[in-house]
């Protein structure tokens, strides 16, 4: 026959140990088989697909429709999990596919096997090309995996799992495949201050972000972000573990000792698959030359892991000297110390670093965009009215563009005040692109992005944007916290509800998952379990206004309308005492959940007014859907230049 094309879901099954049971019991092996064969047999008839191959243990099927093939193998797997049990592992990918007399072949054929291995026995895993097929089916749990590098396929495969009732779906160390280590990743973990004074701390943590920094600029190389990294701070912990937990194949690690004006810097590049040091060395220099030191051991780095330097770089510094004067770099560092640690009491400590830091270098761009995310994040909170906090936001990106168009902080601190504040979408995703043109491995950059397209009502694109920047962070709460939201705007409530519970795992306190988790119960069908999940977030909250108009809302959804009322006098109570606080948009949603669209247009129009930075993206929520008719919500979007 000549040869031919075709596009297909490809679907792999592999029986789990049917080599080791001929071995030691051939009946019952030959009955697992036969077994096997009959559940294929009838359920590959009845969603329209095609067996091609049969192997002792295993079968290659295709068919025309993803949705068949999931429907396919759920049926299997639940079939065969009936006594006698024969667990089984599949796995399935859809692409182009060739036949000819010889067989069939193809990368989409290629992938479908590495899958298959990636599974465990009782699962069914998906790429992410049927995971886009299936996703909108009710009917069809699904439950990401992560990214994986397999034998002979060039890209990393972004691995799903099936997760119906009564299938496996593993956590990620579960996995045993055919898998390498991803090339060219790499965690800085924090390096250790051994300055014998703990005031020097802020010194050792900054050498570290700022060679972070320079390598996430570094074209070819993945390296995780500052907040992951810096979890394993303080902790002894196998070097495979973290590498494992990051998702990365080497870990840079070291000291750093001060003393007076001189500084010995000890760096290991370790391979974390066996320990491996493949690079270490020592630096004595004298706090003058510690912007060399930093350039020089980023490129090290860079060419022991063979990564591409863009040309311009070759010849220009990847740390950015910022300043000749070392006790404005000092202060710097300091303040990026109390910054991290992200209490507003910790933050006013930073603004005051930073501020001594440009008072004693008025040319010193560094200081400008990181106090511009300060009073982004303050006037978020509502630490202090934001106008305000969006003014400086305004004042340092701009003062710090000017003097370093090239910094990417600056282009991402100027897109939040563009996006949350002045309401220039356009300016604001033009700023991020260039910021991402900048420095490719900007988290941040991606977790603004992410926003941007809520705003914008593309949720596709935001998810997108926000498992970006979770694949570099993968250890942050506040981007987990993102792609829970964009996945609730996408109306993926199982999704929502998964990613809930594993932040309440890492995070037993947080009740911001709890009350989306509730709300996606309460968008699913049952407001009665939404309603106590709602509750309990609002409990664990300590009262905030914005837990209160949730559990408003889930009070009025549930019914109770008189029992939401009464909360929401609660709530406008709270808004009269705390006016420098208070939010309109925590009342139009509350007045929403009761039913009361004339108030909740009301406060809308208010929050549109006082620019409240949440409205933009709020009111494209799935919880407004029943706005979307009045021609009131049309008006509150064109207000908005949307």
């Amino acid at each position: 026959m000549g040869t031919t094309r075709q596009l297909a879901a490809i679907m792999f099954t592999d029986m789990v140990g049917y080599t080791a049971l001929m071995q030691t019991d051939e009946a019952l092996a030959r009955a697992n088989q036969l077994r096997h064969k009959q559940a294929f047999d009838k359920f590959v008839e009845q969603f329209h697909g095609r067996i091609l191959q049969y192997y002792g243990d295993g079968t290659l099927s295709i068919f025309n429709s993803t949705l068949d093939s999931v429907n396919c193998a759920i049926s299997i797997q639940q079939e065969l999990m009936k006594s006698p049990r024969v667990e089984l592992r599949i796995g399935i990918h859809s692409g182009d596919v060739v036949f000819d007399e010889s067989g069939i072949y193809g990368d989409g054929v290629n992938v479908a096997s590495r899958i298959e291995t990636l599974a465990v026995p009782g699962g069914i895993f998906i790429s992410e090309k049927v995971y886009d097929d299936i996703r909108n089916q009710k009917n069809i749990l699904t439950h990401e995996v992560g990214f994986f590098e397999v034998k002979n396929v060039q890209q990393p495969l972004r691995v799903f799992a099936i997760a119906n009732e009564g299938l496996a779906v593993p956590s990620r160390h579960e996995i045993e495949g055919k898998t390498k280590q991803p090339v060219n990743s790499l965690a800085v973990l924090p390096f250790t201050n051994l300055s014998g004074e703990a005031d020097n701390e802020y010194f050792s943590d900054g050498i570290t972000e700022e060679l972070l920094n320079a390598l996430t600029a570094v074209e070819g190389l993945r390296v995780t972000s500052r907040t992951s990294s810096f979890a394993f701070k303080g902790k002894q912990q196998d070097i495979r573990d973290i590498a494992s937990r990051l998702n990365v194949d080497k870990i840079l690690e070291g000291s750093v000792r001060r003393a007076g004006n001189r500084v010995r810097i000890t760096a290991q590049l370790i391979n974390a698959a066996d320990g491996f040091h493949i690079w270490s060395e020592t630096y004595d220099r004298d706090l003058t030359d510690i912007f060399e030191v930093q350039d020089e051991i980023s490129r090290i780095i860079a060419n022991k892991l063979r990564a591409k330097l863009f040309l311009s770089q070759k010849n220009e510094p990847l740390v950015k000297t910022g300043t000749l004067n070392l006790e404005a770099y000092s202060l710097f560092l300091k303040g990026k110390f109390f910054q991290n640690k992200e209490t507003p009491e910790e933050m006013y400590r930073a603004i005051e670093c930073y501020e001594q830091a440009i008072a004693l270098d008025p040319h010193f761009a560094l200081p400008l965009p990181m106090l511009a995310g300060i009073y982004a994040m303050l006037g978020s909170v509502g630490a202090i009215p934001g106008p305000e906090a969006y003014a400086r936001v305004v004042e340092y990106s701009n003062r710090a563009l000017e003097l370093d168009p090239s910094l990417a902080q600056a282009h991402v601190a100027r897109s939040i005040a563009y996006l949350f504040f002045e309401w220039k979408w356009q300016d604001a995703y033009r700023s991020l692109m260039r910021a991402m043109e900048l420095n490719p491995g900007a988290a941040e950059a991606y977790w603004v992005l992410g926003y941007y397209y809520l705003i914008i009502n593309e949720p596709e694109n935001s998810v997108m944007a926000f498992e970006k920047a979770w694949q570099q962070d993968p250890l942050s709460m506040s981007v987990a916290r993102s792609l829970g939201i964009a996945y609730f705007y996408e109306e993926r409530y199982d999704d929502v509800i998964r990613l809930s519970d594993m932040q309440l795992e890492v995070t037993p306190g947080n009740w911001y998952a709890l009350a989306i988790k509730g709300f996606s119960i309460g968008l699913k069908g049952n407001w009665n379990e939404a309603y106590q999940v709602i509750k309990q977030s609002n409990e664990m909250s300590g009262g905030s206004a914005l837990s209160l108009s949730y559990l408003v809302y889930g009070t009025g959804k549930l019914g109770k309308k008189e029992e939401a009322v009464g909360l929401m006098k609660q709530l406008e109570e709270f808004q009269r005492l705390h006016p420098e606080v208070a939010k309109y948009s925590d009342l139009c949603l509350a007045w929403h959940g009761i039913g009361d669209n004339e108030k909740c247009f009301e406060y809308l129009f208010k929050s549109i007014d006082k620019r409240e930075e949440m409205i933009p993206y709020m009111i494209s929520s799935p919880v407004y859907e029943g706005l979307r008719s009045d021609p009131r919500y049309g008006e509150a979007k064109k207000k908005m230049n949307l």
